[in-house]
């Protein structure tokens, strides 16, 4: 029994699909196949059950699985004991952020952590928080960016910045002779979301609860964008004049249009937003990592306010 057996029963019951597995494990399917089956026969069961469509686990099954991924756990804090000896700021840094985080952060983040830890190699990271949060349980990632509410059992969490959501529209909309939007009358216009999956579509029907109607009324004025899209996608979307869109500040600020095409517009008070956060592992030994990642963010200041209105 070795620890790459025991990552890839893991991943399997995650993926239930020999290939998704073996791509997410970087091994070929027969690779991934038959260590699984090595590691059944060692333990004289049958870990997983298998069908034409899906591979599962059995109730034993998961039991080891759940076993296996806590000795995983317990590896990846070995890792971090040893690292702990080693200079701080030389070692690479594996960070991820959500979808609607990560592509607007990140490139202001690399260069501002080169002037602080300029012999710490980053490497990120962008997916959805569900899949972030095993990753750095597992000893995946060192830190991860996400948007809170987010808790995890031995994982500490550290807010960063609050960010405002804005509505982007095209120019010449009729909500672009409004000073602030009331976020009350954005039932009338055809609105674009993030689809199912993605926890700022769910922030934005909490901060605005009359579009929630709308999504389950085929006369709604409510379209979800195609699954796996993102919030780059919704801009091309209101520049193609499908409708209007919420973003967060960041998202907003960036993109490739002219000042004829877009205009950006403030939310009335009350304002609403999320709060950008960092979350680490409690036994993470790189402290010091860790602050240099946070000042950096901060560098940043990618939570500042702005203008009422602005054009992309």
């Amino acid at each position: 029994m070795t620890l790459t057996e025991l990552r890839y029963i893991v991943t399997l019951a995650q993926e239930q699909h020999f290939g998704r597995a073996a791509d997410r494990c970087h091994v070929s399917q027969p690779t991934l196949s038959i260590a699984v089956k090595k590691l059944e026969e060692e333990l004289n069961v049958s870990i997983f059950e298998r069908s034409k469509t899906r591979v599962s686990p059995t109730p034993l099954g998961e039991s080891i699985i759940q076993q296996a991924q806590k000795v995983l756990e317990q590896a990846a804090a070995i890792k971090d004991i040893a690292n702990s000896g080693k200079n701080q700021l030389t070692n690479p840094f594996h960070i991820g952020a959500i979808f609607t985080i990560g592509p607007y952060l990140f490139p202001r983040l690399i260069p501002s952590l080169q002037k602080l830890a300029p012999d710490m190699p980053l490497y990120v990271e962008e997916s959805y928080t569900a899949t972030l949060r095993r990753r750095i349980r597992h000893g995946d990632l060192d830190a991860i960016v996400v948007a809170l509410p987010f808790t995890e059992a031995d994982v500490v969490t550290q807010p960063l910045y609050d960010e405002p959501f804005v509505v982007l529209m095209n120019k010449g909309h009729a909500l672009e002779k409004e000073t602030v939007i009331d976020p009350t009358v954005l039932n009338q216009y055809n609105v674009l979301l993030l689809g199912e999956g993605h926890c700022f579509r769910d922030q934005v029907l909490e901060a605005c609860p009359n579009l929630k109607p709308s999504i389950d009324d085929p006369r709604g004025n409510i379209r979800t964008a195609a699954e796996g899209s993102s919030l780059e996608t919704l801009k091309y979307m209101v520049a193609s004049g499908l409708g209007i869109t919420i973003l967060p500040q960041s998202a907003a600020m960036i993109g490739h249009y002219s000042a004829d095409q877009l205009v950006i517009k403030s939310f009335a008070d009350p304002v609403p937003s999320r709060t950008v956060a960092l979350a680490w592992r409690a036994s993470f030994p790189r402290l010091q990592a860790i602050d240099a990642i946070r000042d950096s963010i901060s560098d940043c200041k990618v939570g500042e306010n702005f203008s009422n209105e602005k054009t992309v």
